[in-house]
Formats: structure tokens, C-alpha cells, sequence
């Protein structure tokens, strides 16, 4: 199938040429509605569908300025452990309020040609992106009239990208924050028209501080919708530095290994970061001193802390302890990581303390190499062989 020649959207079925779904659309609108501002939005994940609700509550009320006309998202996947085809949380979000299922358009590349042209027939004003996932061709920045505005949670220029609160959390940032610029050809690199700092502590998790990012975008937004009505709002934008740039790559499955060799605020640090998807994995070595058996035992690190303590060296051969409802792993430069909450593959995320209990008195060691290399594979393979004879000796 050739998605370029078909107009893709939410409802998946024949529909008419969008112009007379729009003229019957509009006729529903009062004299006084159809002087509003024709907005579309664009998103696609649940932090997108909290920004739709405050747009949707702003353009019902009674002095709004503008109007939803459509939504853009992503098109129906599979997201559930069933892979049953689903809409995106900003569809589903759309279709609970009542929204026009005809009006919310999911095509899989914005470029798509049929897509353009049906979307240029709404005649919108004004588009709004928050975390849409898709690039927006030129075609398409070229046809609302008042520009494109993309709600982003970072301090730009720092972290354009698809990730860019996971990253600045893996980096350990103590600042972050959200800004609205106009959307450009460039990765992130539109005038900001406005921006909100905020301060973070070392425990709040990605999707926490999505959320709080995305909620004050919001706010932001609607505070600064007259200027950007007005127009003003180009004139007052302020270019990026692109000298101060830094880049927010999306994040991989083959990243969320935890390396313990490195220090332990890296690796907590990438717990708060990966949390939600596609989380943090660590292998840990199961020996059971009465049988002399030994196994790899693979994890989910959910929750995490620096341990502050002095005893760290205390820990021979690498051993995993317990101490005061916590597991303590020893990691590079003579610190340790606190695990309070970790996930077995398939089973339900627990607390360290019930974790521990369900070893029934094996002992635990850490695994610093990574899994895919040679050195680990080599471990495995003789780990079986030498480690229980040398708690049996």
C-alpha cells in the first residue's frame, strides 16, 4: 500500500474528501466561534494529551481566542503486551472529549502528500507541537499563517533532540526547564519566544519531570497565545546560540545496561534518566553456598541512591549486600550504589527487602563487565566452574 497516495486517519475507514467533512464541521460553529483562531495540534504520548486538555479547556472557554480545528499523532500501533493496535494516548484523549474522530489525522510521515493537502484545506492559523515524534517537512511549516510553535522541555539551545529530559538527567543536571520556539527545518533551532527554568532534585525521574515540564509548557503557552495571535511574539523571539547547542539523542535498548565499573552517581543517575522506557538492567551473579550451584540472574534496577557510607571497601569480591532495606552494589571509584526497588523479568517491580528475602540466604555478586562482550561471555562459561569451588574450598 502506497501511504503517500491515502490520507490517513484516526478512524482508519472510507471517509469523504475532507472539504465537506470541514464545511460541515464549520457549520456547527456559532458566529462568534468562527472568528477564533484556527489551532491544530500535534502530539502523541500521555504528556502530549495533558498539554490537548489545557488547550481544549482554554479554547472552550467563553473569551478564547482560538478554536482546536484538527489533531496530527501517530498513527494506531501496537503498544500493549497483546500488541493489540491502539490510538495514541493523544487520539484516545481526543475521542473521550467528544472530538471529531474525522478531525484527528494520523499519517505516517507528515510529508505524505495527501495528508498536506487536506490538512492546507483546514486553513490553520497556528500549530502547536508537544513530543508529535514526527519531522515536519517544509511543505508542511509553510502553511499555517502565524507559524509553527513547539513546546520543548529543555533550556534551548541545550538538548535539541528526542530526548532531551532524559539526557539532562543522565547528565545530572541541577536546572532544568521548558521553552516555546517557532519550529524550523533545523533539530530544535527556532526562536524561543519564551522559556521557564526550573530546579531539580537528584531523585525525580523522567517521567516525573516530564510531566512537570510539559504542565508548565502549558501554562507558558497559553500565557504567551496573544503574542503569538498578535504577532508580536515574532518580533520579540530571540535566536539561539547554536555555539551553546547540545544534542538530546533518542535513547536505545542497548543503553540501559548498568556497568559497574563506573561510579554510582553515573549509574543512579541513568536510573532516573531510563525510568519508564527502557528502564535500567543489571546482571547479578546467585551463588548458593549449600549446593555449590551458581546462576546469572538478569534485573531491572527501578529505584536508586548514592550510598553514602564509608564502609564501601568493606565488600569483598565484589558481593552485593544488604543493609537497612537496601541492596548495595559496589561500583568504580570506591562507591556503591543503594538499589531500593528492582524487577525480575516478567514479574512485578519489589522492594529490596522482599527481593532479599526471596534469595533465602544466597549470596549475590555483581557482574561489572558488559553482556555482550567477550570477557563476559567468557566469565559466564567458566563463572560455573571456578567460583563454586572456590566458596567450597
Amino acid at each position: 500500500m502506497h501511504h503517500s497516495l491515502m490520507l490517513r486517519r484516526f478512524c482508519c475507514l472510507p471517509t469523504p474528501s475532507f472539504s465537506s467533512s470541514a464545511v460541515a464541521f464549520s457549520t456547527s460553529l456559532t458566529p462568534s466561534s468562527a472568528k477564533k483562531k484556527k489551532l491544530v495540534f500535534l502530539g502523541s504520548p500521555s504528556v502530549s494529551a495533558s498539554v490537548l486538555e489545557t488547550l481544549l479547556d482554554a479554547s472552550n472557554a467563553a473569551d478564547s481566542m482560538f478554536e482546536v480545528a484538527a489533531i496530527v499523532t501517530q498513527p494506531p500501533s501496537g503498544r500493549d503486551r497483546g500488541r493489540k493496535v491502539m490510538p495514541s494516548p493523544v487520539a484516545q484523549h481526543a475521542l473521550d472529549r467528544g472530538f471529531p474522530a474525522d478531525l484527528i489525522f494520523t499519517p505516517v510521515k507528515a510529508s505524505e502528500e495527501a495528508f498536506l493537502t487536506n490538512f492546507s484545506a483546514i486553513e490553520p492559523e497556528l500549530c502547536i507541537t508537544a513530543a508529535y515524534g514526527n519531522i515536519l517537512p517544509t511543505k508542511f511549516l509553510k502553511i499555517p499563517s502565524l507559524g509553527t510553535v513547539n513546546i520543548h522541555p529543555s533550556l534551548l539551545p541545550l538538548y535539541r533532540g528526542a530526548a532531551p529530559v532524559q539526557r539532562a538527567l543522565q547528565d545530572g543536571v541541577k536546572e532544568t526547564g521548558v521553552s516555546l520556539a517557532f519550529t524550523v527545518r533545523a533539530l530544535d533551532a527556532g526562536p524561543i519566544i519564551a522559556c521557564e527554568k526550573m530546579e531539580i532534585d537528584d531523585h525525580i525521574k523522567a517521567p516525573e519531570l516530564l510531566d512537570l515540564l510539559f504542565a508548565r509548557g502549558s501554562k507558558l503557552l497559553l500565557q504567551e497565545l496573544p503574542s503569538i495571535f498578535d504577532g508580536s511574539a515574532k518580533m520579540k523571539a530571540q535566536a539561539q546560540d547554536d555555539s551553546k547547542a547540545t544534542l538530546a539523542p533518542k535513547i536505545t535498548q542497548e543503553e540501559s545496561w548498568l556497568l559497574f565499573d563506573q561510579e554510582a552517581l553515573v549509574l543512579h543517575n541513568k536510573v532516573r534518566a531510563f525510568a519508564g522506557w527502557p528502564g535500567t538492567r543489571a546482571r547479578i551473579y546467585v551463588i548458593d553456598e549449600k549446593s555449590d550451584k551458581c546462576s546469572e540472574l538478569e534485573l531491572k534496577v527501578i529505584t536508586s541512591r548514592v550510598y553514602h557510607s564509608n564502609d564501601v571497601q568493606s565488600s569483598k569480591d565484589d558481593e552485593v549486600t544488604f543493609r537497612k532495606g537496601s541492596l548495595i552494589i559496589p561500583c568504580g571509584g570506591n562507591t556503591a550504589l543503594e538499589v531500593l526497588e528492582v524487577q525480575l523479568p516478567g514479574k512485578k517491580v519489589v522492594n529490596a527487602a522482599a527481593f532479599w528475602n526471596g534469595l533465602r540466604g544466597q549470596k549475590l555478586k555483581k557482574l561489572p563487565l558488559f553482556p555482550s562482550s567477550k570477557p563476559f561471555r567468557d566469565f559466564v562459561e567458566t563463572a560455573n566452574q571456578i567460583a563454586c569451588k572456590k566458596i567450597s574450598a
